[in-house]
């Protein structure tokens, strides 16, 4: 284990520098955001190849119309500060799966979403959803899953590269894919750090802002959250509980999310 560490260490220091839009943060990655995209293209087909995808029309388009309100939200941002390479390769997709026992939402780098039916009930409307696709579509925009990939990488397989990972074993590389990203059931996702967590909940709500919707609904839906996890934790919260200093934390950064909102 200490050479893993070791070994870890060395990759990390030799890897490139990347930073997270509006917070700033300085993050390493080991890997390219091409590596990740092609790699996503491949995990969603097979994801959505096993899955039970939603026949419900009306909740199907209000999943897309959100999702793609929120993306063009995202790209408006980047090509406001000059960025919109850092978006070379999305190719936005939203699915809905029919899934009522999985609390779940995830995107995928290059813009991979799916929704699954058992957070619904929870986000209660497009406003509700908004709050929850910005917050996963903030992971994919700030790498978050480059930067976790990056680390199992070095811990798991040895500093490994995604490339040769891929093609010595894919099975496994796809399922390390799917943990880190969050793209699996119950109990098959890695947690977000603190850190992550609160990047996703500050870049999400201006996201949700820009694309016209109020950011204000991410107290009542994150307090819904709390009282879910009272019986049992959903894979949504991962090991990151919507507690009271979540939601004081998102109270502080309204005002911040307000400047962009603009009603529809």
């Amino acid at each position: 284990m200490f050479k893993k560490f070791l070994l870890a260490s060395s990759l990390l220091l030799a890897a490139g520098c990347t930073t997270v839009p509006i917070t700033g943060r300085r993050q390493l990655s080991l890997v390219s955001d091409s590596e990740m995209n092609t790699l996503a293209v491949t995990q969603y087909k097979q994801t959505l190849g096993t899955a039970k995808l939603s026949t419900n029309a009306e909740e199907v388009a209000m999943v897309r119309r959100v999702g793609q309100r929120v993306a063009a939200a995202v790209e408006q941002y980047f090509k406001q500060q000059g960025q919109s390479s850092q978006l070379d390769g999305y190719q936005w997709e939203f699915n809905l799966i029919d899934d009522p026992k999985t609390v779940n939402a995830w995107c995928m780098p290059g813009g991979k979403v799916a929704v699954y039916t058992g957070i619904l009930p929870l986000t209660r409307d497009e406003n509700g959803l908004a709050v929850v696709l910005g917050h996963e579509i903030s992971h994919a925009v700030a790498k978050h899953g480059a930067e976790r990939m990056s680390d199992q990488l070095a811990l798991q397989l040895g500093g490994t590269a995604l490339a040769t990972a891929v093609s010595q074993n894919p099975t496994a590389t796809g399922s390390l894919f799917n943990t880190v990203i969050g793209a699996g059931e119950q109990g098959a996702a890695l947690a977000f750090s603190r850190r992550q967590e609160s990047e996703a909940d500050h870049l999400g709500l201006i996201f949700m802002a820009m694309a016209g919707y109020d950011p204000a609904g991410a107290i009542p839906f994150w307090e819904r959250m709390a009282a879910q996890s009272q019986n049992s934790t959903p894979v949504f919260l991962s090991d990151h509980p919507a507690d009271a200093q979540r939601i004081a934390d998102i109270k502080s950064l309204l005002p911040e999310a307000q400047k962009y909102y603009k009603p529809r």
